[in-house]
C-alpha cells in the first residue's frame, strides 16, 4: 500500500513542477503589465526628479535580480503547497473514494484553486504596481485572507455534503451540491466589504486587466497544474499496491 512518505514525496515533487510552470508564466506572462504599470509609476516623479521611488529601488537591486528572486520564491511556494496538498489528499481519502486517484486529485487542485484564487479573486482582484495605498496593506491583507479561509470553509462543506449525500442518486447529490457553493459564494462576496483602494486615473484599463488575468492565470497553473500532476504521481503507485491485494 501506499505509504505518507511516497504520497508527500509526489507532492514535492508536483509542486516543483507546478510552480516552475507557475514561475515560467509569470516571467513570460505577468512581467509584461508589470513592466507597463512601474512605467506608469515612474511617469509620477517629479520633473526634474530624475528618479521615481521605484526606480531607485530597482538601483539597489536590478529588476533581473527582481525577476529571478520573485520566481525562485514561486517555486519555494509551489513545493510548500505541495507538500499541504499531498497531506490534505491523505487525509481527504475517504471522500470519492470510487474515483480514480487521477481523477481525485485532480479534482482537488481545480477545488483548491477556486477556494484561495478565483474567490479571493472575483472580490478582490490582483492590482499591479502604482495601485494601491500602501497605508491599507495590512486591511487589503486581512480581507483577502478572510476570503480564503471562507473559501476552504466552502470547500470542506461542499465535500462534507456530497459524502452526507452519497446514498441518493448522482444528479440529486450534484445539483445539491453545485447549489450550496453557489449559495455560499454569493453569500461571501456579498458580505465582505468593498476594495479599499481607488484605481488611479492615469492606470490604462488594458495594463489593470492583463495583470489580473495573468495573475489568475499564473494561479491556475500553480494549483490546477499541481492537481495534476499529482494525480499522475500517485495514481500509478496507487493502481500497483492495489493490484496485488486484487490478485488475492
Amino acid at each position: 500500500m501506499t505509504t505518507y512518505k511516497s504520497i508527500a514525496l509526489r507532492g514535492l515533487a508536483a509542486g516543483a513542477i507546478a510552480g516552475t510552470a507557475s514561475a515560467l508564466v509569470q516571467l513570460l506572462v505577468t512581467e509584461i503589465p508589470i513592466r507597463a504599470a512601474l512605467a506608469v509609476e515612474e511617469a509620477r516623479a517629479p520633473a526634474g526628479d530624475g528618479h521615481s521611488h521605484s526606480h531607485g529601488e530597482e538601483g539597489l537591486v536590478s529588476r533581473g535580480v527582481q525577476i529571478a528572486g520573485g520566481m525562485l520564491g514561486v517555486v519555494i511556494v509551489g513545493i510548500a503547497v505541495g507538500l499541504v496538498f499531498a497531506t490534505a489528499y491523505a487525509l481527504s481519502k475517504r471522500w470519492f473514494a470510487d474515483r480514480t486517484p487521477f481523477t481525485r486529485s485532480t479534482a482537488f487542485g481545480v477545488a483548491v484553486f477556486g477556494a484561495v484564487a478565483l474567490l479571493p479573486w472575483l472580490k478582490y482582484p490582483a492590482n499591479p504596481p502604482a495601485v494601491g495605498d500602501p497605508d491599507t496593506v495590512n486591511y487589503r491583507t486581512a480581507l483577502y485572507l478572510g476570503v480564503v479561509v471562507a473559501g476552504l470553509a466552502i470547500v470542506w462543506g461542499a465535500s462534507w455534503l456530497a459524502s452526507a449525500l452519497a446514498a441518493q442518486p448522482h444528479p440529486v447529490r450534484v445539483t445539491a451540491v453545485l447549489l450550496a457553493v453557489v449559495a455560499a459564494v454569493a453569500v461571501v462576496l456579498v458580505a465582505f466589504p468593498t476594495p479599499p483602494d481607488t484605481i488611479p486615473a492615469d492606470m490604462p484599463v488594458a495594463v489593470l486587466w492583463q495583470f489580473r488575468l495573468s495573475s489568475l492565470a499564473q494561479l491556475a497553473t500553480l494549483h490546477i497544474g499541481l492537481g495534476v500532476v499529482f494525480g499522475l504521481l500517485v495514481d500509478p503507485a496507487t493502481r500497483r499496491a492495489k493490484a496485488p491485494v486484487a490478485a488475492l
